[in-house]
């Protein structure tokens, strides 16, 4: 049976839902397909928390969207009446020049955003799980926080259905193809047409969008969850950080917010292995454990505890490490959303907006011409 919408969303994590969502409430009549349940833990959109941060140290360009993603982390906490993100304020620290520090400057001066800067003593003396080295400095923004993925991810699909989406859970796209007067999927299931096509494949992106020729690398991740020496308490309200030793390599973290019992959040930034979404190992080994706990613990000392808990997921990093965010180049009927590459959770909220956008009208105010996949395209 065939039938018909205004858009049809491929894909229901953290983009996926948020765009299902902003088409919803603008009125469209929205098919979502999901080969997953909802807010599963196959791809990228789990893990319990991710960092949300402004002084952005990957490109200054963020920032527009970083303080319109702000807005809507709100609009959505208060929408869904779920504790979708929280604030604790950031470190982002290292040696003065290393890109964690100098980026994250550079970002914070160029927005005139709040933030301080500490030498390593006052970092130490004013956050004493910390021992940040001799000759380190610390970028301060006390904007920064992170958000619930899997929370977050219900919360746009819960809003979604309220708003009329028709969401399909356990149900595989097979192929899509342009008609006349726009799209057809089949799945697994049926076959769906609509006026307009939204594709956001997370680590199925190479995939899903093979005729694209856009260039994207699954890495498996690993998340680890640590038991603090003396327990947790002393964790619970410290600020999230990102640290990057003298080899370059970024080590970040949370709060402990899961109670006596859930630990501390911490893991390696892109210290990954090629995989694809079939291949992954999601067995974690002893050695990731050690070499995991010896790092952080140089930097937290109360982290060389025992691993509680640890899981994987997958990174989509295309060659230069920003977003592949547009209408298809030889279409006007279809809009990717892939490649996020390890730091786009944060920005859920405004691409949901950007996607709805762009589905209904082909344009969007907001700063995205860093996204064209024209950019990365292999002739």
């Amino acid at each position: 049976m065939s039938e018909a919408y205004d858009v049809i969303v491929v894909g229901l994590g953290g983009m996926g839902s948020a765009a299902a969502y902003h088409l919803a409430s603008r009125g469209q009549r929205v098919l979502g397909l999901e080969r997953f349940t909802p807010a599963h833990d196959k791809g990228s959109s789990h893990g319990g928390s991710r960092i949300i941060r402004q002084s952005y140290f990957e490109d200054p360009a963020y920032v527009p969207l970083l303080l319109r993603s702000y807005e809507l982390w709100e609009k959505l906490a208060r929408d869904s009446g779920r504790e979708v993100y929280r604030v604790t304020g950031g470190l982002f620290s290292g040696s003065p020049d290393c890109v964690t520090v100098s980026g994250s400057r550079r970002a914070a001066e160029e927005w005139s955003l709040p933030h301080e800067v500490f030498e390593a003593t006052e970092v130490n003396s004013r956050f004493p799980n910390f021992a940040l080295p001799q000759g380190d400095i610390a970028v301060y923004e006390a904007m920064a926080g992170f958000a619930r993925p899997e929370i977050t991810v219900q919360a746009h699909i819960d809003l979604a259905v309220r708003e009329g989406a028709t969401l399909n859970f356990g149900e595989r796209v097979c192929d899509w193809t342009e008609t006349a007067d726009g799209v057809r999927v089949t799945t697994d299931r049926a076959s769906y047409t609509a006026g307009q096509l939204v594709i956001c494949p997370g680590a199925w992106a190479p995939q899903l969008l093979a005729e694209f020729n856009i260039p994207i690398t699954i890495e498996r991740q690993v998340l680890y969850w640590l038991d603090p020496i003396g327990g947790t308490a002393a964790f619970e309200n410290q600020p999230i950080f990102i640290h990057e030793n003298a080899s370059g390599m970024q080590v970040y973290g949370f709060p402990a917010i899961d109670g006596p019992a859930g630990g501390v959040k911490v893991a390696f930034f892109r210290k990954g292995v090629v995989c694809t979404p079939e291949s992954i190992d999601r067995v974690v080994h002893p050695q990731e454990i050690a070499e995991m706990r010896a790092d952080v613990s140089g930097l937290l000392p109360a982290l060389d505890g025992p691993c509680l808990h640890s899981a994987t997921c997958m990174y989509s990093n295309t060659p230069d490490e920003h977003f592949v965010i547009a209408r298809h180049p030889d279409t006007v009927n279809v809009t990717v959303a892939c490649g996020f590459s390890g730091h786009g959770f944060k920005f859920v909220p405004v691409v949901g907006e950007v996607l709805a956008d762009l589905a209904m009208t082909g344009a969007t105010d907001h700063p995205i011409d860093l996204f064209d996949p024209l950019r990365l395209v292999t002739l």
